[in-house]
């Protein structure tokens, strides 16, 4: 009967096998829990949808009801998981449900959508604030010639590819490998000699080679600073009406860089900006790191309400400190209870309090650098100084008597400002004039004189008397306390373990780093994944709740997550290991072959290609064209800008700065909030009002306009074209080849080569037509070249990271 019966199966597809009902516990219940319940409980309600039971499933959402028992062709819930093109509506930001799992839904519905009575289900424990453990690696994956596994991380995503029947894609050419390298480690092209020099190498160690000299290259620290200073909401001004320039602020951007440089451990790191200032003993440098949170934004308006701003400050603090380390959306909870994740609004002041009675001040600092130019400075200054000084000495020095000679030394000596040189005028009267042009003189120098540096950072330091309550503010109104708060943290996190009777911000910076808090490893290794790959494991790098994207490589993020705290924090030790993963190698090309079970890529079954950041695409001209001044650190810099961008407001002052400066790496870009650097906006940079996690990537023609018509980018240009034109002017091949090479680490394809042949041909015939109009120092072959540089460095490849 049995072999009967499990022949029939085979013969009707199943039918007979398939018969047995949905048991909702067994089969309908762990798809729930496991991809639906975060968002859709009876205290989440996304969409206005909870599916925690049979009432609340059938009575629907905004959209509707979802279910229609014994119909699944009217059940729109069916609609919202059924992938088309390898993408569904639910769950978000994750790979759609499994065949099985979509057919056992169906069937349920089919079947009456049978719900036990009274059962209803629970919402998971948010899968962030889980326990950390380190998952063990896949052993049911094999290597192979275009995937070998060459660390866990490869096993990790080759066992999800196979899973979903995903092939990855081939690795990358070296060309692209070592362009890929320099533009997400320093942010910078590689020389084109290292680049032919890289791909004619055979030496299997030559990759790792090269990754480890771009981690120990100055310009990493740039790069990767430039990261955090998003997060810090860095900017070179105070913002709102007065917007007022802090001229020192660039000493926290200088710390940053160099602390990253020396790899200083993520923990460490934190824990200095957190609280530099209450460690034992603290050096300049720890309290320096204090400026983190002297970047919020403050209002220097005359009759403010101090009181309201200063709270405000601290708010943004709270906020950006839950952000940055926690990754969790902190600020819903400052006028009631968080809505969809479990943090109160008697803890989001608990935490408000650390912040409490951090007071703003300042600390002296004196770099070598700044030294060493006032020194040359003072050289080149003193000779003038000193001659006109020599004049007023000698000048009518005849008529005067020992003690009249005397008595101006004395002077002069003490000659401090214009003012004092009125006590001369009695012993040159007779011929004033003269002695009136020297004064004059005199007087300018002494204006000049260069300053000895005066650098006052800011920072943070602990309040000791009259040490301020906290309370909580009734509906987020900052005069209408309500309940009195002490420091302290979620209680859906590990407790504090205070080093003594009040906590303070060494206590909770020391607790983000404790290793029963599940979040900050996970956070911190999630953006380091999203730097390197364009899209983090979590796509929502700011927030890990409930409203946020769920990983779609869990056991992988944990993974890392915990290899990052045995590594004990090291940043440069974890991107090693990323960029050394046959998954980092892997080609972006999207278009070599139709993947309909995932067409986003949420499985990185390849590379993700993208334009690179606003700053970068500035940097990348100033190295294809020999200009860039690699200059690090120090203060900032203001590039040319139009009147017309600077003469709107009061507080606008813009001295351009002079000589190789101007063509520092755009990081040092003076950020004034009110009125940011026009190009860096027109290409995504963050607007440093509040902490920023992830940029967005826009495509628009204005983007298209500006690096076309931007007198700096058209400097660039300019400049690669004279210099391959004075080398190439016999060769236009050969200049096509060499502004590849420069610009986009490859040579010339033969179509490619023949149309810009032809571009450059048109070009200079429209340039000898139009030779009477042009300057008369103008080549018509050396505008034709200038205009062919400006046709390469405006292809789309040319900002994108391959």
């Amino acid at each position: 009967m049995i072999i009967l019966l499990s022949g029939l199966c085979l013969m009707a597809g199943n039918q007979f096998c398939a018969a047995e009902p949905v048991d909702f516990r067994r089969d309908v219940a762990p798809i729930l829990e496991q991809h639906c319940l975060v968002c859709h409980n009876r205290r989440v309600r996304q969409g206005e949808l909870s599916l925690h039971s049979l009432d609340a499933t059938l009575h629907g959402g905004e959209s509707g009801e979802i279910v229609d028992p014994g119909d699944p062709d009217a059940s729109y819930l069916l609609d919202l998981i059924t992938p088309s093109n390898g993408v569904a509506e639910m769950p978000r930001e994750a790979p759609p449900l499994s065949e099985q799992e979509q057919s056992i839904l169906r069937r349920w519905i089919k079947e009456g959508a049978v719900w036990p009575e009274k059962l209803e289900l629970e919402a998971p424990l948010l899968w962030s604030l889980a326990p950390l453990s380190q998952p063990a690696v896949p052993m049911d994956v094999q290597s192979t010639d275009q995937f070998p596994l060459r660390n866990p991380i490869d096993a990790f995503i080759a066992s999800r590819l196979q899973a979903a029947g995903v092939q990855p894609a081939p690795p990358a050419n070296r060309r692209t490998l070592i362009r890929r390298l320099y533009l997400d480690l320093v942010g910078l092209l590689p020389p084109p000699d290292e680049v032919e020099a890289f791909v004619a190498d055979t030496d299997p160690q030559s990759y790792e080679k090269l990754v480890d000299k771009l981690l120990a290259s100055p310009h990493f620290g740039e790069r990767w600073g430039r990261y955090w200073l998003d997060m810090a909401r860095y900017a070179d001004s105070s913002g709102y009406l007065g917007d007022s320039i802090r001229p020192h602020v660039w000493v926290y951007r200088e710390w940053v860089i160099e602390a990253i440089n020396q790899d200083l451990p993520i923990d460490q790191f934190s824990k200095e900006q957190l609280a530099g200032d209450l460690f034992e003993k603290p050096t300049v440098s720890q309290k320096v790191a204090t400026g983190f949170h002297r970047n919020t934004l403050k209002n220097t308006e005359a009759g403010v309400d101090l009181e309201l701003y200063r709270t405000k400050e601290i708010v943004d603090r709270v906020n950006t400190t839950g952000m940055v380390w926690l990754g969790l959306t902190f600020g819903c909870a400052e006028c009631h209870d968080h809505k969809h994740d479990p943090i109160s609004q008697n803890e989001f002041y608990q935490l408000y309090s650390f912040f409490n009675n951090a007071d703003e001040t300042t600390v002296k600092v004196t770099r070598d650098w700044e030294k060493q130019e006032y020194q040359q400075a003072l050289a080149d200054w003193q000779p003038d100084y000193d001659r006109c000084q020599q004049e007023i000495k000698t000048y009518e020095i005849a008529d005067l008597t020992e003690k009249q000679r005397t008595e101006i030394d004395k002077i002069l000596k003490g000659y401090k400002r214009s003012s004092d040189l009125k006590k001369l005028e009695p012993f040159y009267q007779t011929k004033k004039e003269g002695w009136d042009k020297l004064s004059a003189r005199l007087g300018k120098l002494l204006s000049s004189r260069p300053q000895a540096p005066s650098t006052r950072a800011p920072i943070f330091t602990e309040r000791t008397k009259d040490r301020r309550e906290t309370f909580v503010h009734v509906r987020g109104v900052y005069n209408r306390p309500g309940d009195k708060v002490s420091p302290g943290t979620p209680s859906v996190l590990p407790d504090l373990q205070s080093r003594q009777p009040t906590p303070d911000r060494l206590d909770l910076a020391n607790w983000l780093f404790r290793e029963e808090n599940p979040l900050t490893a996970r956070v911190a290794v999630n953006r380091i994944w999203q730097h390197l790959f364009g899209r983090g494991i979590v796509s929502t790098p700011n927030d890990f709740g409930t409203k946020g994207a769920t990983p779609t490589h869990p056991l992988l993020l944990d993974w890392l997550a915990s290899e990052y705290r045995q590594r004990d924090w090291s940043r440069k030790a974890m991107i090693k290991l990323i960029v050394m993963s046959s998954a980092y190698q892997m080609s972006s090309a999207a278009n070599a072959r139709d993947v309909p079970q995932d067409v986003n890529n949420l499985l990185f079954w390849r590379q993700n290609s993208f334009r690179v950041e606003a700053e970068i695409i500035r940097d990348i001209h100033l190295t294809a064209s020999s200009l860039l001044d690699r200059t690090i650190g120090r203060k900032g810099i203001r590039p040319p800008l139009p009147a017309f961008v600077t003469d709107v407001g009061r507080s606008v002052k813009w001295p351009a700065t002079q000589g190789s400066a101007r063509h520092r790496r755009g990081m040092y870009i003076v950020f004034k909030r009110t009125v940011p650097f026009p190009m860096l906006m027109t290409f995504d940079a963050p607007d440093a009002t509040v902490s920023c996690s992830r940029r967005e990537r826009s495509n628009t023609p204005l983007q298209a306009l500006t690096l076309l018509n931007s007198p700096m980018f058209y400097e660039c240009a300019e400049v690669l074209g004279k210099q391959m034109q004075e080398k190439h002017a016999d060769n236009i091949s050969a200049a096509i080849q060499e502004m590849y090479l420069r610009c986009l680490s490859r040579p010339a394809g033969e179509p490619e080569a023949v149309a810009l042949q032809s571009a450059w041909s048109d070009l200079l015939h429209l340039a000898e037509a139009t030779q009477a109009e042009m300057k008369p120092q103008q080549k018509p072959a050396e505008t034709a070249m200038v205009q062919l540089a400006r046709i390469i460095m405006n292809l789309d490849e040319f900002v994108t990271r391959d």
